[in-house]
């Protein structure tokens, strides 16, 4: 059954793109920096599940060796870089939209998570983050290590651990 969410779709997109330029302009003032007219955002959605909360951010053409994922006082920090693709010699362009560039963005995860825990993959330009739900959190930075490959499941991420998942874990 397919539901219709009308105007108020647009809406909320509207209200998630100024919620993004509202953050970068942010973060220029507490770091001091200029406006950069290169600097790109990258499009970021949040879910959950009975378990987890669920990160995930389109980044497509950046490397995993330029990327960074950290956590800290219940937000998550995704950096890197996007370098511009080479043009033919002597191009003209007519339309230039693909930004490059650096980038930084902050994420609120807006529930308590185990950043210890935390899982990440990179593939095919969409980076996935995990987080097991906790009921009480710290706020100390955490670096979280960022792998190639498909998203993990649950049971995968829990058969490497060596430990079947046999009950449900209490949030």
């Amino acid at each position: 059954m397919e539901q219709n969410f009308g105007p108020y779709l647009e809406i909320a997109r509207i209200q998630s793109e100024m919620n993004k330029m509202f953050e970068v302009l942010l973060e220029m003032r507490d770091e001091g920096g200029g406006p950069d007219f290169n600097a790109w955002i990258p499009s970021v959605d949040v879910c959950e599940d009975s378990e987890s909360l669920i990160l995930r951010a389109e980044l497509p053409g950046v490397p995993l060796e330029s990327l960074r994922v950290t956590a800290v006082s219940g937000a998550v920090v995704i950096s890197g870089e996007r370098t511009a693709a080479n043009p033919p010699q002597h191009a003209k362009f007519h339309c230039m939209e693909r930004n490059s560039g650096r980038f930084r963005r902050v994420i609120p995860m807006g529930l308590p998570i185990n950043t210890r825990d935390a899982a990440a993959t990179l593939a095919n330009g969409l980076l996935e983050v995990r987080f097991r739900k906790v009921s009480n959190r710290r706020g100390e930075e955490v670096a979280i290590n960022v792998t190639e490959g498909p998203a993990q499941t649950d049971t995968a991420i829990a058969a490497q651990r060596g430990a079947p998942r046999s009950r449900k874990e209490k949030p």
